[in-house]
């Protein structure tokens, strides 16, 4: 089972990306995605969660401005990033857990050395001000 994040970059404050979580050997659809952020010389940190309902959730720190969203048939799950801040900087990545709730994501560090079944590698956002 792999798991893989995509999509990061350098961009200015206040602008968007958007970043992709691929799985191979894994279906998506029967999993709470959580989608993580570790910046540097920070403790690893959940942002957001799309469970396998599709219910979302989301720290407070990213509210209003981050998107969780999932499309099954593709086997993906997407995490818009809009009104970015130079705080947002740091190695974005996603893990997948059967049964971890969403609320332990967004809402705990539990998950900040680990936890969930499966960890993708995080891909780099760097926003400058």
């Amino acid at each position: 089972v792999q798991l893989q994040a995509s999509g990061g970059g350098l961009v200015q404050a206040g602008g968007s990306l958007r970043l992709s979580c691929s799985a191979s050997g894994l279906t998506l659809d029967k999993q709470n995605i959580g989608w993580f952020r570790q910046a540097p010389g920070k403790e690893r940190e959940g942002l957001s969660c799309i469970s396998s309902r599709g219910r979302t959730y989301y720290a407070d720190s990213v509210k209003g401005r981050f998107t969780v969203s999932r499309d099954n048939a593709k086997n993906m799950v997407y995490l818009e990033m809009n009104n970015l801040k130079p705080e947002d900087t740091g190695v974005y990545s996603c893990a997948a857990d059967p049964a971890i709730a969403c609320l332990v994501v967004t809402t705990t560090s539990l998950l900040s050395t680990g936890g969930m079944d499966y960890w993708g590698k995080g891909t780099l956002v760097t926003v400058s001000s």
